[in-house]
């Protein structure tokens, strides 16, 4: 006959048991072992333990014995070597080599799939799983707008030394159009679901109902935004907002204007600057338009007014973009002027709005 095991716990033993059969997160074969083993210490024997778990009693004798030979770490199960890996780093050298390649004929970036099927080897799924370790996105593409102008440095200096030291007495005014800006009526609202939640859109069909071209001075120095709503962007149009702009300046008072390269701000605007003598035209190098701080309030004016919204008429869109520069006025704070380091890039600059 085999000898009886006989258990003797401690109280600090007894406490961590107790708390593993109570606690609700506990592993329930792990609390199954700690009710064993309390059972066992307060004399119920073998059968009576494995009747009222449920379970063999040899599994009861199994535990009891790992609980004598190793105390509650016994209770644990013991480590396992699992399947042997199938995939290792030379897999993941494979995988990157491949994404150096062209992609087959036809497709125009690498996907996993085609990544798996290249291989022939690795399953698609150990494909992602290699992509995401190493951070790569194969369906996320970013744009860059590199400026090719060879007076590229000394056109941004000029720029940026008027937004951080603007000359005294002077306003520093960026200038620029949106132009095309959609009047489009489309139903909207929101939709009851048969499940009773509800989600708010739009419907995917529209009507045109015409477009406008917005232009915009933001006063580098306050924040404050002007404008003007024209139906074309020429020249003209240029002129009379400017006209417009420079009506409540004195004419000893210096006005510094930041223009991009767009034909209608240059070059033939030299007889009217020769009227003017107090502004000065301030031109962003070639492709740096992000350069011109007035672009930054476009894009908060596109997400915060124009997206998502519906216009029956031209007219009704001047009025709410006209409120929404009202609006926008009385809480204005000038941007500030940041750069950031960007991996991969020496840096990228850029604005952000102090008012956010």
């Amino acid at each position: 006959m085999p000898t009886p095991i006989r258990i003797t716990i401690s109280e600090e033993q007894r406490a961590t048991l107790a708390s593993w059969t109570r606690r609700g997160k506990t592993e329930k074969r792990l609390a199954d072992r700690a009710q064993m083993v309390l059972l066992s210490a307060a004399g119920v024997d073998r059968e009576a333990i494995a009747h009222r778990l449920g379970i063999t009693s040899g599994l009861v004798s199994k535990w009891r014995r790992r609980f004598v030979e190793r105390g509650a770490d016994g209770l644990f199960d013991r480590p396992r070597s699992g399947k042997p890996r199938k995939y290792g780093e030379q897999t993941e050298r494979r995988v990157r080599s491949v994404l150096d390649r062209q992609p087959p004929a036809g497709f125009s970036r690498w996907n996993g799939p085609l990544v798996a099927g290249e291989l022939g080897d690795v399953s698609v799924h150990q494909v992602w799983r290699v992509l995401r370790k190493q951070g790569i996105h194969l369906e996320r593409r970013r744009s860059w707008c590199l400026s090719t102008d060879p007076e590229f440095s000394a056109k941004a200096a000029d720029i940026v030394g008027l937004y951080l030291s603007p000359p005294d007495g002077a306003l520093v005014i960026s200038v620029d159009e949106k132009p095309c800006i959609q009047a489009l009526e489309r139903a909207q609202g929101y939709l009851r679901l048969p499940n009773g939640r509800a989600i708010t859109g739009f419907a995917h069909e529209y009507q045109r109902h015409g477009t406008i071209t917005l232009f915009t001075a933001l006063d580098v120095m306050t924040g404050q935004i002007q404008a003007a709503h024209k139906k074309r962007r020429r020249r003209r149009e240029f002129l009379e907002f400017m006209n417009a702009l420079i009506q409540d300046f004195t004419p000893d008072q210096h006005v510094h204007v930041i223009l991009d390269n767009l034909r209608t701000h240059k070059p033939k605007n030299d007889q009217w600057l020769a009227r003017h003598p107090n502004i000065h035209f301030h031109y962003t190098p070639t492709h740096a338009s992000w350069l011109n701080q007035v672009e930054i309030w476009f894009s908060i004016l596109q997400t915060k007014s124009l997206r998502g919204a519906s216009f029956r008429s031209v007219r009704q869109l001047r009025e709410h973009i006209d409120a929404f520069i009202e609006a926008y006025n009385e809480n204005a704070q000038p941007f500030e002027w940041r750069k950031v380091k960007v991996e991969n890039t020496k840096f990228e600059s850029k604005f952000s709005n102090l008012c956010k």
